[in-house]
């Protein structure tokens, strides 16, 4: 038995047929929207002056919460870092967020 699955994107500005998903960040969120040619063209003419006048960050990294650069962790990493700062007299909360300055000295000793 054959199967065909057949994706077709819709432009999410005007619900038309898309040709492509572009991806941009600004203030630090990634996004994404599926566009035909048109309107990418848009967004791209629209942002031209400002990629011009701008300087290259690096790869955009997707954030789950919070602000900062610390990427989002398991809850079992967390466990294990508590673990290994409270072992080394190091301050750190029962819940929350872990400083930042904890997660490096525990990355630095592993």
């Amino acid at each position: 038995m054959a199967k065909q699955i057949q994706e077709i994107l819709i432009d999410d500005l005007d619900g038309g047929e898309a040709n492509e998903t572009v991806s941009f960040a600004i203030d630090g969120s990634s996004y994404e929207i599926d566009l035909s040619d048109l309107n990418a063209k848009k967004l791209r003419d629209a942002l031209t002056p400002f990629v011009q006048h701008a300087r290259r960050a690096g790869a955009v990294a997707t954030r789950r919460r919070g602000r900062g650069g610390n990427r989002a962790m398991s809850r079992e990493k967390s466990s294990e870092i508590r673990q290994w700062a409270k072992a080394h007299g190091l301050p750190v909360s029962e819940r929350g967020r872990i400083a930042s300055t904890v997660v490096e000295k525990y990355e630095a000793a592993h």
